[in-house]
């Protein structure tokens, strides 16, 4: 079962279709219109909004960037403000931080 389907991913790539294609409505546009703007095809803009799980993250990307809202791609993954992964550096931070002792010059 190495390709065993996943729900909650399924079920997120389909909200994210269902809103991608909300955005497009909201701004009267047709699958033709924006698949011209983000240039493809009106079969990739179906399966954006369809939540193919197979549609590749730039066609994303492509109708954040016709729809404005390029910016909320990056804030995707928000590193600071990652709260598990800060959790986990902080586990790994030393107890005690000592000063570095000064190499002292060999005598001759």
């Amino acid at each position: 079962m190495a390709n065993a389907p996943n729900i909650s991913i399924d079920r997120a790539l389909q909200e994210l279709g269902q809103s991608i294609e909300l955005a497009r409505r909201r701004r009267a546009m047709s699958q033709s219109d924006l698949a011209s703007r983000m240039g493809v095809s009106v079969s990739t803009v179906r399966r954006l909004e369809d939540g193919h799980s197979g549609t590749a993250l730039t066609y994303l990307a492509s109708a954040l960037q016709v729809f404005g809202d390029l910016e909320k791609l990056r804030l995707l993954l928000d590193t600071p403000t990652d709260s598990v992964g800060l959790a986990l550096m902080d586990a790994e931070l030393p107890k005690r931080i000592y000063s570095k002792r000064r190499k002292v010059p060999k005598a001759f």
